[in-house]
């Protein structure tokens, strides 16, 4: 059985950085293409970044320049790292073997707020 299992989230002062994890088990991560997907309160789902298998990395337009998505393969890791955050960025995220988060772990909510 494939799971996604997030963490690292919290209460973060606006400015601050936070480094989400998304542990994967039941398959090889290296073998995947992987996303970083978020929803924040009263909002839809929103594609944040992604990782191909080659190392190939794209950023929606709010991520592009503040977060950076990487991988452990050895550990069976995804990362999402979260700098010069904002109000806005408060949300859930989840890691998701789709970009459009249909198949996503059970998510870490990131809370900015001073």
């Amino acid at each position: 059985e494939m799971q996604l299992t997030e963490s690292g989230g919290g209460l973060v002062q606006p400015g601050g950085s936070l480094r989400l994890s998304c542990v994967v088990s039941g398959f090889s991560l290296s073998t995947y293409y992987m996303n970083w997907v978020r929803q924040a309160p009263g909002k839809g789902l929103e594609w944040l970044a992604s990782i191909h298998t080659d190392g190939t990395t794209a950023y929606a337009p709010s991520a592009q320049g503040r977060f950076t998505i990487s991988r452990d393969n050895a550990k069976n890791t995804l990362y999402l790292q979260l700098t010069s955050l904002k109000s806005e960025d408060t949300a859930m995220y989840y890691c998701a073997l789709d970009s459009l988060g249909y198949r996503r772990g059970q998510g870490t909510q990131v809370t900015v707020s001073s």
